[in-house]
């Protein structure tokens, strides 16, 4: 083949490259590529920020089929990228897993967004600053403005209530619906002796609670642990901060976003 050929050979195969669509648009039809970027990012932001390790994962609703939802297959949180995003059905079903591992706790997600239908997000974590407050009876406060939307309320739930001795993981159905119930109409549920789970209209919304409920559990503790009476945000002052902090919340995001997006 001349040389002339082999370029033209070349220049063909990289403009139908260009022209092809990423593996993970390609796997799931009608889901813009920067929501699952968001998921991806957010999953890498929280370990960033040492919220998650290994475990815990982020979701999105799908934007397009709202009882279906996305999340990643089952992968550390800093190890996740766009292509590793999956559709689950509504009852937390892989659509099409071709051979991948999916997420055991997957239905925490798909009975959440059975049960609440403004929620476009959700992440699950381990978060060790929240764990203590699952396990005692100092309820979880809003302490500072960043945490004001702990102060519609954190309910506990405990698996074992209902469901006895289990190895504490929710990994059927019935477990996510009753977790789902625990956390009602509010954007935080904690689990007992397991970690927690925030919500929101958005994937940075959900990722931003989940980082604040952990840093607002440590310095409640701090606080707890100086032996006088903590001042606690008021229910005014908490839905004040909070209508500010959905606003401002971008900037957040873009800095923690930056700084994962650099360290690839």
């Amino acid at each position: 083949m001349s040389n002339v050929s082999c370029f033209a050979a070349v220049a063909v195969a990289a403009l139908l490259l260009s022209a092809a669509p990423s593996r993970a648009q390609d796997s799931i039809a009608s889901v813009p590529r920067e929501l699952l970027d968001d998921i991806a990012v957010g999953s890498r932001i929280l370990a960033d920020l040492g919220v998650v390790d290994a475990f815990g994962h982020v979701s999105a609703r799908h934007p397009t089929n709202p009882s279906h939802f996305l999340m990643a297959r089952s992968i550390a949180p800093a190890q996740v990228t766009a292509d590793d995003i999956m559709e689950f059905d509504e009852n937390g079903e892989a659509v099409d897993a071709r051979g991948r591992t999916v997420f055991l706790e997957r239905f925490i997600h798909a009975e959440i967004y059975r049960a609440r239908p403004d929620v476009k997000a959700v992440v699950h974590t381990h978060s060790p600053g929240v764990v203590p407050f699952s396990v005692s009876r100092t309820p979880l406060r809003p302490l500072y403005h960043n945490a004001a939307f702990l102060g519609a309320g954190a309910a506990v739930w405990d698996i074992g209530k209902e469901f006895g001795a289990t190895d504490m993981l929710v990994r059927n159905n019935a477990i996510g619906k009753s977790l789902a119930t625990a956390l009602g109409d509010k954007s935080v549920v904690l689990m007992r002796g397991h970690g927690d789970v925030t919500v929101g209209a958005a994937v940075k919304v959900a990722v931003f609670r989940a980082y604040y409920t952990d840093v607002n559990a440590k310095l409640q503790a701090q606080a707890i642990g100086l032996g006088t009476d903590v001042s606690y945000l008021s229910a005014e002052e908490a839905t004040k901060a909070d209508g500010v902090n959905m606003v401002i919340m971008d900037r957040a995001w873009a800095l923690w976003k930056q700084k994962v997006q650099a360290g690839k």
